[in-house]
């Protein structure tokens, strides 16, 4: 019996939590009864040398503009000569120019994807959702929480289409205390420094403002702290200007890091301030690490985090109450031992890459063997 071939498509390969997960399913996928392929449009990153070191082929399909025919075409050409048996399509406009392409093609089944929930969908996206969901043979949700709110937007008989496929997260190597402290001489930081780190894209949505207002309340805390922020995006230069009109000058920038895991383990606490999120892979690689977990009670997160269990949760946008989180995590060095021993635990068990990838293995295989939807 022939491989089946998969290819998936998604707009960006920026460092993201997604596309984290597309190259840890692309390079753990059984290649014995699969052969995956990736298409991206745009962003390249170290993410696509690590698929291509694999062995995996990778095509960029540059598209221009918001309606781009040459694209659609070239997409198209290439799904017909790749005769793709299951076409897993991310990100909104790799949903829909993928779907597009393979009604083109005439070949290839699609599954869909909802990485979040979708609040600033406005009634043209849900219907392009619709329409690629109908086109579909199911639709992959990382959590729960995304594929109710999708459900109730598309319609409750849609329910029966969304699978949930958590992520997957490797086991952390941990770091001796020889090497935590190197590290953190290597970033200027002392050994007994109070350090909250922020791991993601710097976007809107992430709500580092918050962030920004609970540290000028511990402004005057006299336990040294030190908080840093690991990432990149558009809203770097507003973050920049709001911390220095802040007066805070224990709030450092580290741009993009390949060190995460390290990170994470020099630090005392993750906060995550967020107005969404879906399954946050910040969370789980915090979790696997060992390092406690601050993070607002929206979407996916209170899958993750059982609120003083193996993390703690607070209402979105409230920085009052992130500060008063990080006030008593400062003071209170047994409760942070208590919940990352705790989420560590939860992480290994259940978050696995194995299980992840053998889920979508399973729906891969299913896929396959449905006859196209047109």
């Amino acid at each position: 019996m022939r491989p089946i071939r998969v290819l998936i498509i998604t707009d960006e390969m920026e460092v993201g939590g997604t596309q984290r997960q597309i190259a840890m399913l692309l390079k753990r996928i059984d290649r014995s009864r699969f052969e995956p392929e990736l298409v991206y449009f745009r962003n390249r990153s170290v993410l696509v040398d690590e698929i291509v070191a694999a062995g995996i082929p990778v095509t960029q399909i540059e598209k221009n503009g918001r309606i781009d025919i040459l694209f659609v075409r070239r997409l198209s050409q290439f799904l017909r000569k790749g005769r793709f048996d299951v076409i897993h399509c991310f990100s909104f406009t790799g949903e829909l120019w993928g779907a597009v392409a393979r009604l083109l093609a005439g070949h290839g089944q699609i599954v869909g994807s909802i990485r979040g929930v979708y609040e600033w969908y406005g009634r043209l996206q849900w219907r392009i959702k619709r329409w690629v969901t109908d086109r579909s043979y199911c639709v992959v949700a990382n959590s729960h929480a995304g594929a109710k709110y999708a459900a109730a937007q598309m319609g409750r008989h849609y329910e029966n289409k969304i699978r949930v496929v958590y992520n997957g997260v490797p086991e952390k190597q941990i770091l001796s205390t020889a090497e935590q402290v190197a590290l953190r001489a290597e970033l200027g930081i002392a050994p007994l420094t109070f350090v909250t780190l922020f791991v993601g894209r710097l976007v809107d949505h992430k709500n580092l403002a918050s962030l920004v207002r609970a540290a000028a309340i511990l402004r005057n805390d006299p336990k040294d702290h030190q908080i840093l922020l690991a990432g990149e995006g558009p809203q770097r230069s507003l973050l920049t200007k709001s911390i220095d009109e802040s007066g805070c000058t224990n709030i450092r920038l580290l741009g993009q890091r390949e060190d995460i895991d390290k990170l994470l383990q020099i630090a005392d606490v993750l906060v995550l301030p967020s107005f969404r999120e879906g399954l946050s892979n910040a969370i789980l690689e915090a979790m696997s690490a060992g390092t406690p977990v601050v993070a607002t009670s929206v979407g996916g997160n209170v899958e993750l985090l059982q609120n003083g269990k193996t993390g703690l949760l607070y209402p979105s946008n409230d920085h009052e109450a992130l500060a008063h989180h990080l006030s008593q995590l400062m003071e209170n060095p047994e409760r942070r031992t208590r919940l990352s021993t705790a989420a560590r635990h939860y992480a290994i068990e259940h978050f696995t890459p194995r299980q992840m990838v053998s889920q979508m293995e399973e729906i891969y295989m299913q896929a396959s063997k449905r006859p196209l939807s047109h």
